[in-house]
């Protein structure tokens, strides 16, 4: 079966809203360290969103999933 477009949504408003939940609890001595883990995961990201619009060729959704992925963590790096 398939996973439909309402379980996505679900997918992301619940882990939206455990990511809000946690990253309240995290102690102003331990934000630092978290961010550069995170900035450097976004890297990463950045790296493999390239090489997947490069390999893209003529398939659509794969150029733009690779075009949002590369966004929103060129958004993050840059932040």
């Amino acid at each position: 079966m398939d996973p439909t477009f309402v379980e996505f949504l679900w997918v992301l408003l619940l882990g939206s809203l455990l990511g809000l939940e946690l990253i309240g609890k995290v102690p102003p001595t331990l934000h630092t360290p978290l961010m550069s883990g995170a900035n450097a995961i976004s890297g990463i990201t950045v790296l493999a969103a390239l090489a997947a619009i490069i390999k893209a060729g003529d398939n659509s959704v794969l150029l733009r999933l690779g075009s949002v992925s590369l966004g929103v963590a060129r958004v993050n790096v840059g932040g």
